[in-house]
Order: C-alpha cells, then structure tokens, then sequence
C-alpha cells in the first residue's frame, strides 16, 4: 500500500469538529493499493485502489478517492522540490469517494455508493444504494441521500427514509431530519474532552467510553407519509416530530391510528413509544372518528 501525508491548514472561524467530519483537525493521511496521482494544474490530488483518508478520529474508505485543494492564502505557489501538493499553505476544500464508500469514527458509520465532503459548508452527502448513517443508539436509512452537517449536528435523509432505535422502535417518513445531541462541554480549566478513539492509559485495561453526544438523537422531524410503530399499533399522518428523550411524538394531518382491524382518524396523534399508548387529540369542532372491529371467535361474556 502506498502512504502519502498530507497536511492541511485549518480553515479559520470553524466550531470544533463533530461526528462524522473531515473539514478540520490535523493533516490528512492518504493511502491506496493502485497507486496517488497528483494532478498540479488541476489542483486534484486522485487515490485509487482500496483508498483511504483519515483525519482526527474520522476515516473515509472507497474505491476511488479524490481531493481538490487551493491556497489558503488565495495564490498559488510552485511546490518545491519533495514537497507534497497539500503543503506549504494549501487546504483540501472537498474530497469525493466513490465505489463502496464507508465513513466511520469510534461511535459512527455511514455507507453508500458515493460520498461528497464540503469542507467550507461542513457537510456530508452520500448517495447511491445502502445508505446508512449507524451509531450505538439508532440507524437511520434512506432510498435518495443521505446528508450529515456537522456544524448543525443534523443528518438529513430523504426518499423512504428509516431510523430504528436500538430498542425495536422505528419511524419511517418521506424525509427525516434528524438533531443530534451536542458533544460535552469543555471541563472546568478549559479542558475539552478529546474527539475521536479514546486510547487506552499505559497500564489501563481497555479503552475509555467515547464522549456522550456524539451520534446521540435529540429529536426527528417528519415529512410525508409518516408512519410510526410501537408493539400493537401503527400510527400515520403527513407529518410530526419525536423527541428521543421523552420517548414521545406528535403526528399532524390526516392521522390514523391501527391496531389489527380498528382504526381512529382524526387531526392530531400524541404517540408514547416508551409505553406503546396512542390517542387521537380532537380539533376544536370536529370529532374522532372510529371503526371497531369486534373479535371473532370469541365467546360472549357470561
């Protein structure tokens, strides 16, 4: 395998890094079987053949890797002899994957058939087959793309997209936009908790437990043909919101619930998944509706 480092400059007035992000941290480690090609005029460094970036605790594997860098100062200047294209003041500003592409930290990982990272916008798009952004907590899938802003901490996913918790729980939604939590807070000092793999101490058996936060839900907004399930019921409507700590979620426009053969329509659902409770809330002057189907087979109560 051939290695190639390189070293980029941080791009300035960014919040630190979060989650799956390659836009700032140290240099960038390159490596591919099939060789790195370094294209000057074009300002595109190519590697190929089981490709392989790495930078700050977040690794990008694909086929085929591509990164096309600037000067930070804003002028080009000739490289010197043994100097690798991404020094001496130059800044990846996107990198492409493409051919399986896979993207993981020590919590994270997200797949597709190709990957885009905007370093300037702080944001990730995968698209293609088996899209999936997976963490310890919930996975979340989707038919058309798959985004990841870290700046924003949300993930995006669009066209019959999924999230299934680690519990059994599962929303499904024409898109989702998911928040995540924030990463801890610096500690008294000025500390800040490190990102990335947590190495173990010399002497230390294993290593320690990955910062809360990272890949952790606050919340889901729902769009279109949204249908969420709890062990007895189906619950549907055109939109809604689900708060992951609470464990609840409220369903707007044209909502269903079902269990077996019955149903209730109305306006409004107020979904417990920690309890597997749903009810109909009514609007001002209108009714719930219902149909009860009564069981078959059944002996009349005495």
């Amino acid at each position: 395998m051939k290695r190639f480092l390189v070293a980029l400059s941080l791009l300035p007035g960014l919040a630190a890094a979060q989650g799956l992000d390659m836009s700032q941290g140290g240099p960038v480690d390159i490596t591919a079987d099939d060789g790195i090609e370094w294209r000057q005029a074009e300002q595109v460094v190519i590697a190929r053949g089981n490709a392989r970036a790495s930078r700050d605790g977040t690794t990008v594997e694909a086929a085929r890797l591509l990164a096309r860098y600037r000067p930070a100062s804003g002028e080009a200047a000739p490289a010197r002899p043994g100097e690798t294209p991404l020094s001496g003041g130059n800044e990846i500003w996107r990198m492409e994957a493409e051919g399986n592409v896979r993207i993981h930290t020590a919590t994270d990982r997200a797949t597709g058939d190709r990957g885009v990272f905007d370093m300037d916008q702080s944001v990730m798009v995968l698209t293609g087959r088996n899209l999936s952004y997976a963490t310890p907590q919930q996975t979340i899938t989707s038919r058309d793309s798959l985004e990841y802003w870290s700046e924003r901490r949300m993930a995006v996913a669009r066209g019959e997209a999924v999230v299934t918790t680690e519990d059994g729980r599962r929303i499904t939604a024409d898109t989702l936009v998911a928040y995540m939590l924030p990463d801890p807070q610096p500690a008294p000092g000025g500390a800040t908790p490190a990102r990335g793999p947590a190495q173990p101490r010399a002497g230390s058996q294993g290593a320690a437990a990955p910062p809360p936060g990272q890949g952790r839900i606050d919340r889901i907004e729902l769009f279109g043909n949204v249908e969420i399930r709890t062990a007895t019921e189906v619950v549907r409507g055109e939109r809604g919101i689900y708060s992951a700590q609470t464990g609840m979620a409220r369903l707007l426009g044209d909502v269903r619930i079902t269990r077996q053969e019955n149903q209730v329509n109305g306006r409004e659902a107020l979904v417990n998944m920690n309890t597997g409770v749903s009810r109909i809330v009514s609007a001002p002057g209108q009714r719930v509706q219902g149909l009860i189907v009564p069981q078959q087979g059944q002996a009349a109560p005495r």
